[in-house]
């Protein structure tokens, strides 16, 4: 059996958790998040503890049952706790502006960029050249933060660009004659 689908997810108080046949859905201070299940996990709640074990001895329900454990784990974590991803400007004259649910970049183009927020993720810039993308849903967030550090990734070069807070960027040497 799975080594990550062996251990139980505990609930934190304030964190509700409905079982259905087809999803589950978990309810926290931060909302609430619904997954789909598959047919090859068992979820069971033993007083504030799931615990998830394969339906059959396939080895598919095998993997499926640390892939589920670990997306419910994510989702208890994200409505208790929250998750949020850190991005840092690099480059002269780049800034970052958060109003509501946009977010407007300057990054060396001709234009602003602007990005709108999906439901459930919230934005905020405490300075200008820092990003911070929070929510409850850790897939959702991620790839938000993905898609505004794909507009400028760093370059090789200078490292110039759109960075993980904590990213090491290699900077290539320049051309010798």
């Amino acid at each position: 059996m799975s080594r990550v689908g062996k251990m139980p997810v505990a609930l934190p108080k304030g964190v509700d958790v409905a079982i259905t046949a087809e999803q589950i859905t978990v309810k926290g201070a931060n909302g609430s998040l619904t997954q789909p299940l598959n047919g090859l996990v068992t979820i069971t709640n033993d007083a504030g503890t799931l615990k998830f074990a394969p339906a059959n001895d396939t080895k598919a329900a095998d993997a499926m049952s640390g892939t589920v454990r670990a997306l419910v784990a994510n989702m208890v974590g994200g409505v208790s706790k929250g998750f949020e991803k850190r991005l840092s400007l690099v480059g002269v004259g780049f800034r970052a502006a958060a109003a509501g649910q946009k977010l407007t970049l300057q990054i060396g183009f001709s234009h602003p960029v602007v990005k709108d927020m999906p439901e459930g993720v919230k934005v905020a810039t405490p300075t200008q050249t820092e990003i911070v993308i929070s929510g409850a849903d850790r897939q959702i967030v991620g790839q938000v933060a993905a898609e505004v550090r794909a507009f400028r990734p760093p370059e090789p070069y200078k490292g110039k660009g759109i960075r993980y807070v904590g990213e090491t960027v290699v900077i290539k040497e320049t051309k010798k004659k």
